[in-house]
């Protein structure tokens, strides 16, 4: 790294249960009263990740279980995650007007838990990271439910340049 070089730096931790049903929950704007497409509507099927305004989509490799998430914000772009640590990664962008973010699931709704990204709204970059995908669809396919057999790692930063 050059001398003088901004180095992300992390400014929250956060460690929350997604519950899944139907292989899907999602992260919406808490503020959602006015989002165009409230989850699940339009949910993608087929894809690890799907966006919408205020939203972003999930897609777990089990049908139902509870995920746990651990949800990072940085004011940087973080460092890349080793690829062969994780099933599955993937980028989009996240526009929050409120700064909190709500984990949703296909079945019983807005969970309880908030994730704070910050004060007030803004665009933000996120990575998702997963691990544990066949285990979760093995379960699924079994006896049923699991807790915290699929893991995610969620990077928030700001979409902008770093002030």
């Amino acid at each position: 790294m050059w001398e003088g070089a901004l180095v992300a730096q992390i400014v929250r931790r956060q460690r929350v249960s997604a519950y899944v049903a139907f292989h899907a929950f999602a992260l919406q704007e808490s503020d959602d009263a006015d989002l165009p497409v409230p989850f699940p509507d339009e949910f993608p099927r087929h894809s690890f990740i799907g966006t919408h305004p205020g939203r972003l989509d999930i897609r777990s490799g089990g049908h139902t279980h509870t995920a746990v998430l651990d949800v990072e914000v940085w004011d940087g772009v973080p460092p890349p995650q080793d690829p062969a640590d994780w099933d599955e990664q993937a980028e989009a962008e996240f526009a929050s007007t409120s700064g909190q973010v709500a984990v949703w699931s296909g079945s019983i709704g807005r969970m309880d838990d908030d994730i704070t990204l910050a004060d007030s709204g803004g665009l933000w970059r996120v990575r998702v990271h997963c691990v544990g995908r066949a285990e979760a669809a093995a379960l699924s396919e079994g006896e049923g439910t699991g807790v915290g057999v699929e893991r995610y790692l969620i990077q928030f930063w700001p979409a902008g340049p770093r002030k």
